[in-house]
C-alpha cells in the first residue's frame, strides 16, 4: 500500500472529521483510500466497530465523499490509481452521536432531525407517520428522483444504547425505535447501493444484527484491521518529521521517542495476528502538543464499565485471565461478562489465540489505557481514606523504596480500617478488587509482580535496595501465608540477590472488613 501525506506545514487533524475540510485545509492525511475502494467494491453493506475516536467518523466523511463523486479530493491518494467512474449517489448520513439520550422523546426527536433536511431535500411532505415509515419514504423517494440507488452512512448507531446501559426500560425503548428504523437496510435493499454502520459496541439484539443476514461485520477481519488508526509503518512514513521535533522537545533521541510512542499508544489489535494499531487520536495530540499525555483517555470517563463491573461483582483480576470465545467477543449483551463491552470499547485488546478453542485472552492495549483506567478505578475500589494526605500512593511509594516494610503494612492496614466502604457485596473479592488496584497503581512507580490463584494473592515488589515478597490470605492468619512463602518457594529467585529481602504474611478478615494480622520477616540490619 502507498501512503501520503498532504500538508503546507506539519497541521495535526486533531477532532476534525470532515475529510473534505482536511484535504482542503491542509492538514496531515494517512491515506485510507484502497479500503474505501475494496469496501465499495466488494460488497454493499457493513458494519465496523472500533472504540471512540479512532477515526469511525473519519472514515465515514471520506466514504461520502467518494460517493459524492468528488474526485478532485483524491487526487494523489491510492483510490484515484484504482476507481474509474466517480458517480455521484444519493447520501443519507445520519450521526446520532452530539444528543444527551437521557429521555424516552430523545432519539426520536434525533431520528426528526435528520429525517426533515432530508424530506426537505426531496420535496416529501411532513407527515405525523412513525420514524421508520418517513425513513422508507425518504430512501424511495431519493432514489426515484435521482434515479440512483441510495447510499446509507450510520455513524454511532449505538450512542442511545450505551448511554442508557443502566436504564434497562428507556433501552428497550431505544432498541424498539432502532429495530424498525434500522430494518429498512432490509425491506429496501434494491433501493440502496451501498451501506455502512459503526458504532464501538455490538447489540446483537438490535435488528441489524438478528434480523440484517445481508450486513457484513468486518470489526474482527484482518483484511480490514487497519482501516482505522495508525500502523507502525504509517507513523514512521508519514510522521517522521513531527516525531523528530516530539525528541527534540522532550530532550530523547528519535528512536527513543518512537519506543516512547508505541508504549504509551500501540498495541491495539483488531483481529489474530494483525499488526499493532496505534491510537490516531492520542498519537496526533501529541505531536500536535510536543507532549506526551493520556490524550484518549480523558477525552471520556467510563463511568457505565465501572457500573457494570460493580453490578456484577466482578473479580479485576479476570480482566487478563478470563478468556472469551470469538462468539462473546463480538456481543455485549452477555450481563454477566463485562469482556466484549471493555475490548469493543478500546479498554482491552487481543493478546492471545487459541486456535483449538476458538478463544481469545485479552490484555491492556497500552500503558495509556492501562495506566489510566487503573487510575479511574481507584475511587471505586479503594476505602476514602486512600484520597488522604498521609495515605497517598506516594506515601506508600516512599515506605517502599527507604525499606521501611513495616510502616507500609501498617499503613495498608490502617487505610482499610475506617470501614468507610465504597463497594457493597461480596467482601472478599471487594478486598481483592481493592489490592488488584493498589498493586497496579503501585506498579507505575515501583516494580510489581502479581499472582492470584484459588482465593489468596502473592506480591513481589523490587527497588533498587529491597526485595517484597507478599502473601495475603482471606480469613486464615499472617503464619499460614509466610508458611506459604516456604512452602511455595516464593523467595528462592532472590537467593544470592544482593538487595535486602523482606516476606510479609497479611491476613484480611471479611466479617470485620479490615487486615487484622500481619508479620514481617527480614528486618533491616
Amino acid at each position: 500500500m502507498q501512503w501520503n501525506i498532504f500538508y503546507v506545514e506539519m497541521k495535526y487533524p486533531v477532532g476534525i472529521q470532515n475529510f473534505e475540510s482536511l484535504i482542503k485545509d491542509g492538514y496531515a492525511y494517512v491515506d485510507k483510500t484502497e479500503f474505501v475502494y475494496k469496501l465499495v467494491s466488494e460488497g454493499r453493506y457493513y458494519f465496523l466497530s472500533r472504540p471512540r475516536r479512532f477515526g469511525k467518523s473519519l472514515l465515514l466523511s471520506t466514504l461520502e465523499a467518494y460517493f459524492e463523486g468528488k474526485k478532485e479530493l483524491f487526487q494523489g491518494l491510492r483510490i484515484s490509481e484504482l476507481e474509474t467512474e466517480w458517480e455521484s449517489y444519493p447520501i443519507l448520513h445520519l450521526d446520532i452521536n452530539a444528543r444527551n439520550y437521557d429521555s424516552q422523546d430523545s432519539l426520536v426527536a434525533e431520528l426528526n432531525k435528520h429525517l426533515e433536511q432530508w424530506e426537505k431535500q426531496y420535496g416529501i411532505v411532513i407527515n405525523p407517520k412513525a420514524v421508520e415509515e418517513r425513513f422508507y419514504n425518504v430512501i424511495l423517494k431519493a432514489h426515484e428522483i435521482t434515479g440512483k440507488r441510495v447510499v446509507i452512512l450510520i455513524d454511532e448507531y449505538d450512542k442511545p444504547l450505551l448511554q442508557t446501559i443502566d436504564n434497562p426500560d428507556l433501552q428497550e425503548n431505544y432498541r424498539k425505535t432502532l429495530k424498525a428504523f434500522y430494518g429498512n437496510l432490509k425491506t429496501c435493499d434494491e433501493h440502496i447501493r451501498f451501506a455502512f454502520l459503526t458504532g464501538v459496541t455490538r447489540f446483537s439484539k438490535v435488528s441489524i444484527f438478528s434480523d440484517l443476514n445481508n450486513l457484513d461485520d468486518i470489526s474482527l477481519i484482518k483484511n480490514y484491521s487497519e482501516i482505522c488508526g495508525i500502523t507502525e509503518e504509517e507513523l514512521h512514513v508519514n510522521f517522521e518529521e513531527g516525531v523528530g521535533e516530539l525528541a527534540e522537545a522532550n530532550d530523547m533521541g528519535v528512536e527513543e521517542c518512537y519506543a516512547k510512542l508505541k508504549e504509551y499508544y500501540d498495541g491495539y489489535h483488531f483481529s489474530v495476528d494483525s499488526k499493532g494499531m496505534y491510537n490516531p487520536y492520542s498519537v496526533l495530540k501529541t505531536l500536535r502538543n510536543k507532549q506526551f499525555g493520556s490524550y484518549w483517555f480523558e477525552t471520556g470517563t467510563p463511568e457505565f464499565l465501572v457500573k457494570r463491573l460493580q453490578k456484577i461483582n466482578y473479580s479485576l483480576d479476570d480482566f487478563t485471565t478470563q478468556t472469551v470465545t470469538t462468539k462473546t467477543l463480538g456481543s455485549i449483551d452477555t450481563e454477566d461478562n463485562p469482556l466484549p463491552l471493555l475490548f469493543q470499547s478500546g479498554y482491552l485488546t487481543i493478546k492471545y489465540y487459541n486456535k483449538r478453542f476458538d478463544s481469545y485472552t485479552l490484555g491492556f492495549p497500552n500503558r495509556e489505557v492501562n495506566e489510566g483506567f487503573t487510575q479511574y478505578l481507584g475511587p471505586y475500589y479503594t476505602p476514602k481514606r486512600f484520597n488522604k494526605s498521609n495515605f497517598s500512593l506516594e506515601i506508600f511509594v516512599c515506605d517502599i523504596e527507604s525499606g521501611d516494610a513495616d510502616g507500609f503494612v501498617r499503613r495498608l492496614s490502617a487505610m482499610f480500617a475506617d470501614g468507610n466502604y465504597q463497594i457493597v457485596g461480596d467482601q472478599e473479592i471487594y478486598f481483592q478488587n481493592t489490592l488488584y488496584v493498589f498493586f497496579k497503581l503501585l506498579g507505575f512507580y515501583v516494580e510489581v509482580e502479581r499472582h492470584t490463584s484459588d482465593g489468596r494473592m502473592d506480591a513481589v515488589i523490587q527497588t533498587a535496595d529491597y526485595i517484597y515478597v507478599i502473601e495475603i490470605k482471606v480469613d486464615k492468619t499472617a503464619d499460614v501465608a509466610l508458611q506459604q512463602i516456604e512452602d511455595k518457594h516464593y523467595a528462592d529467585p532472590f537467593a544470592v540477590d544482593s538487595r535486602k529481602l523482606f516476606k510479609i504474611g497479611i491476613n484480611f478478615n471479611s466479617s470485620r472488613r479490615c487486615i487484622d494480622d500481619w508479620k514481617v520477616v527480614g528486618k533491616p540490619s
